[in-house]
């Protein structure tokens, strides 16, 4: 029975900071803030920590040796010790059809269909993503990311047919994508590969290519 009196209705206390109401509107922007932030370092913390464990290795390189790397592919694979590339190769890839090459991306390093093979004279032609994030490193290989700390003198090591390859960098550039004639040999009795990825990291403004020449020396790839 009502004893003629409204009760009141008690409503939970509201937010304060520092004994201040804070408007919902205020908690709606502070959560916002607090999600970027987060997708900001998720996206990019992968590829800090690249950056880091790289000049970490550069600066302490004899306390810290590098582990002895394994070839993920005898039949047809790359690695580039320098910056602990390991990935295989999808051989004959259309380099025009986007949907050809982005499904080889998935799987590894693609080389472009009519350029060279290792163990003959012309010019190999291997592409990958360098994804400037977590989710399309995710999407695409990313293997070439740090493909720009290579130098002249640097080893490249293919393996094809179980046997394997030494290459050394002779030239860095970056050029235009329309550059289509890094495609093509450079010398037909030279054997040679062009490493290709999108500079800067996760846009198509612009191609870095890494040209590197046989080294005369060939044994059987380990069993």
């Amino acid at each position: 029975m009502s004893s003629g009196h409204a009760e009141k209705i008690k409503h939970p206390p509201k937010p304060t900071v520092r004994g201040r109401r804070v408007s919902p509107f205020t908690l709606a922007g502070l959560s916002l803030i607090g999600i970027a932030c987060f997708i900001i370092l998720a996206t990019y913390w992968p590829i800090l920590m690249v950056e880091l464990g790289y000049d970490i290795h550069q600066i302490t390189p004899h306390t810290a040796p590098p582990k002895p790397m394994t070839p993920v592919d005898l039949e047809y694979g790359i690695m580039i010790p320098k910056i602990g590339a390991n990935a295989h190769v999808i051989a004959n890839v259309n380099p025009y059809d986007s949907r050809a090459y982005q499904a080889a991306l998935t799987k590894g390093v693609a080389q472009a269909t009519g350029t060279g093979i290792p163990g003959n004279p012309g010019n190999i032609f291997l592409f990958s993503h360098s994804s400037a994030n977590f989710y399309e490193a995710a999407r695409y290989n990313s293997v070439f990311y740090l493909l720009t700390k290579l130098g002249i003198g640097d080893q490249i090591v293919l393996y094809y047919q179980r046997n394997r390859y030494l290459y050394a960098v002779t030239a860095k550039e970056t050029v235009k994508p329309t550059a289509v004639q890094y495609l093509r040999a450079l010398d037909d009795t030279r054997q040679t590969v062009t490493l290709m990825t999108c500079w800067p990291p996760g846009t198509s403004f612009e191609r870095l290519l890494i040209i590197a020449e046989r080294i005369p020396y060939n044994v059987p790839a380990p069993k």
